[in-house]
């Protein structure tokens, strides 16, 4: 209807491409434009300005053998004032900076490992960037910016990947706790090394206590008793010590039955048994 009435409309952020007799005229802004189509001018097409992207999935092989599939973002816009070549020279805009992209990609991912691809991806963004720029410009289109914005492998490289990773991190984690369970077992071989140690400071100080004792009961019951010798002091200590165990094994109720020769002559034998054993045992020490 706009035609018909030499009117056309051209909205924000669009320019319409207008051609007299089948000839480029001009580039038509936005806003109401008369168009006197007697005069063989009309409107053949309109062209956004606003910001485009596209997604490229591009699959290629890394330095190592690895398939990779790249997904690179393009964003781009018509030319200021080169409108007209934006839309006359591209049949289709999009495939052809799909192409580009293609042949950056395959030619600069395999040139690099698995890990340096992921490391250096600004890298691969700056070499497709730079190479579109260089060919779109000559069609009337800005490279605004470039992005890859994900490097997928194959699912079976990425499940290998995973587990190299999981088993590092259990290497480490056994480590740690292997370290921790020695430093443990330290702990407790000096805690028990150190326990033994004031054991047996605990156990001589008492045996030297016994034996101060003993000397200073013989030494005293020979001088407040005349005729008495120390074999008797100490055949008399003896015996006293044997009933004060007999008491103690008797009072104890978990103890079980014991049977031993009781009488004058075994209590003898007892201490005579008890003073050769303390003899060997000091000839020993001795030696």
């Amino acid at each position: 209807m706009g035609n018909l009435c030499c009117c056309v409309q051209v909205d924000q952020s669009t320019v319409a491409i207008r051609e007299q007799f089948g000839k480029f005229d001009s580039v038509l802004e936005p806003g109401c434009h008369c168009l006197p189509w007697i005069f063989g001018k009309r409107v053949v097409g309109h062209l956004t300005l606003r910001l485009q992207q596209l997604d490229v999935r591009c699959e290629t092989k890394t330095k190592d053998n690895v398939f990779v599939t790249v997904v690179a973002s393009i964003q781009y816009r018509p030319l200021a004032g080169k409108e007209s070549d934006a839309y006359y020279k591209l049949t289709n805009t999009r495939s052809q900076i799909q192409a580009y992209v293609f042949d950056v990609i395959r030619a600069s991912v395999p040139k690099l490992n698995l890990d340096d691809a992921f490391v250096q991806k600004n890298d691969i963004a700056q070499a497709v960037e730079d190479e579109l720029e260089k060919a779109m410009s000559a069609y009337g289109f800005e490279i605004v910016q470039t992005l890859i914005v994900d490097i997928e492998p194959d699912a079976h490289v990425k499940q290998a990947m995973n587990e190299i990773n999981a088993a590092a991190r259990m290497r480490v984690a056994a480590n740690e706790k292997a370290e921790a369970e020695k430093i443990v077992q330290i702990k407790r071989a000096e805690g028990e090394a150190e326990a033994k140690y004031l054991s047996g400071l605990g156990i001589a100080r008492q045996r030297q206590a016994i034996v101060y004792g003993l000397r200073d009961s013989v030494l005293g019951f020979s001088v407040n008793v005349p005729g008495t010798t120390a074999k008797d002091v100490m055949d008399m200590v003896l015996i006293t010590q044997y009933f004060d165990t007999m008491k103690e094994v008797g009072a104890s109720s978990k103890s079980s039955a014991v049977f031993i020769p009781h009488g004058p002559g075994a209590v003898r034998d007892i201490a005579t048994q008890i003073r050769d054993g303390l003899l060997q045992g000091q000839s020993a020490s001795d030696n």
